[in-house]
């Protein structure tokens, strides 16, 4: 698990690699993450959109960003957490994530980035 607090959220992010929905034949290989979200500020904050950037192994970047998070913005108090999983496909092995997530203080309406820090997607077999 990798960590990272910044304006006083913590971002912890999992990995795991997912086989049954892979196919390295066809060099597809598909990983789901596990995000946690932990607003350890004294006001309220709404996660508006992500920026993520995506890169395999072989130097293939991708960028992908949108509104809110698996269909949802969340509202977190304070001291509250939210989680959720999503997945990134590659066609690689080996391939890392990171970004940003765009969140507003809901008492005075700013606007403030929050990064995502950078995790490793690896296959299993690849670690042997």
């Amino acid at each position: 698990m990798v960590k990272k607090v910044t304006e006083g959220i913590t971002i912890s992010v999992e990995t795991f690699y997912q086989p049954d929905y892979s196919n390295p034949v066809g060099s597809e290989y598909m990983f789901a993450y596990r995000i946690t979200i932990e607003n350890n500020n004294t006001f309220p904050i709404k996660l508006l959109r992500r920026h993520w950037y995506i890169i395999d192994s072989n130097g293939t970047h991708r960028e992908v960003e949108g509104e809110g998070v698996v269909g949802v913005q969340p509202l977190l108090a304070p001291g509250e957490s939210y989680q959720y999983v999503s997945g990134s496909n590659l066609r690689t092995e080996i391939g890392k994530m990171y970004g940003t997530y765009q969140m507003e203080n809901q008492l005075n309406k700013k606007l403030f980035d929050v990064k995502i820090p950078e995790f490793q997607m690896v296959v299993p077999f690849k670690l042997n």
